[in-house]
């Protein structure tokens, strides 16, 4: 980071795009910071094949080809932060993005969040939404000291929830809606006697009064339904909406709910940029999302140095 504690670029999201991005605006030796949720969380990192990016001689796991992308955007200089990001100030010259821990300064950012987000499908829901149902296990665990809580999912990354919330909660229930959870060969359960998992079991509804009381479960072994005394939910289902919560509204968002930009990944706000799937894109595919990261990237730098024309090659000078 610069001397004055501010970023050249700031990019929220460590999938394609985004990397994509850092790779480009990092070689253009723009100070830049990948602030990413988690190395397990997005659409690519969980795909069990990739065989039609270019370049590949064989096929490969997502997380395998995410892992070179950000081994890449490191090599060339930027800084990857696991960070989960709850808000942004982005109508000011020096761009704000908060985290749990602290804000980081930017002279630009570049929002590449994709489109794992998920409407409500869980009948309750979105009913007892801020009022036992929680999307943010590092936002809201402290609220659940001592409580009952659950997780729904079974990514690394809802486990990855499961366990920071048995440090507040006494009991943190797993459950699984899959056989078996879905974690990269070789990885570790945890063994700690707050958590629970269940797996091959779908929640039918969230239940009860003025806060959450209750959960009703479908045993997919045995097709019994169970009824489990809960004081929060945590919901990690994954989807195909584009993520832009944290922002609240403060670019402007389709009907669709995607981040509106021109060609030239901008959005409304000057300095502030959008890439791959959080965008209105109608195709989603990893080669269209690393390429939106260029062009955000290149959009980035001229913006930044305050350029009339996008530079394109940064191998022959730093100037």
């Amino acid at each position: 980071m610069s001397e004055d504690g501010i970023y050249d670029v700031l990019i929220v999201g460590g999938g394609p795009a985004g990397l994509t991005a850092a790779q480009y605006a990092a070689r253009a030796h723009l100070k830049t910071a990948v602030l990413d949720k988690s190395p397990a969380a997005g659409a690519l990192a969980t795909a069990d094949r990739i065989e039609n990016y270019p370049g590949l001689k064989e096929a490969v796991s997502g997380k395998e080809l995410l892992d070179i992308f950000r081994e890449q955007a490191i090599r060339f200089g930027a800084e990857y932060i696991e960070a989960q990001v709850i808000g942004v100030s982005l109508d000011k010259d020096i761009k704000e993005i908060h985290t749990m821990e602290r804000t980081f300064l930017g002279k630009s950012v570049i929002l590449a969040t994709g489109a794992m987000g998920r409407k409500p499908t869980v009948k309750g829901e979105k009913e007892f939404l801020g009022r036992g149902v929680s999307y943010c296990a590092i936002c809201d665990a402290a609220f659940f000291k001592g409580k009952t809580v659950c997780v729904l999912g079974d990514s690394e990354e809802a486990l990855k929830e499961a366990e920071l919330l048995t440090r507040c909660a006494d009991t943190v229930y797993l459950i699984a809606p899959s056989k078996s959870l879905k974690l990269p060969p070789g990885h570790p359960l945890p063994s700690n006697e707050k958590l629970k998992i269940l797996t091959a079991h779908a929640v039918l509804s969230i239940e009860g009064g003025d806060v959450v009381e209750r959960i009703r479960l479908l045993d997919r072994n045995s097709n019994e339904e169970k009824v489990l005394p809960m004081e929060g939910v945590f919901v990690y289902l994954h989807g195909n909406r584009p993520i832009v919560d944290f922002l609240n509204y403060s670019v402007d968002i389709s009907d669709e709910e995607c981040i509106i930009t021109n060609k030239m990944m901008e959005t409304n706000l000057p300095g502030v940029f959008a890439a791959g799937d959080v965008t209105c894109v109608e195709v989603r595919q990893v080669v269209i999302a690393a390429a939106n990261g260029c062009v955000a990237a290149l959009s980035a730098d001229k913006y930044v140095h305050n350029r009339k024309r996008r530079r394109y090659d940064w191998s022959k000078s730093s100037a």
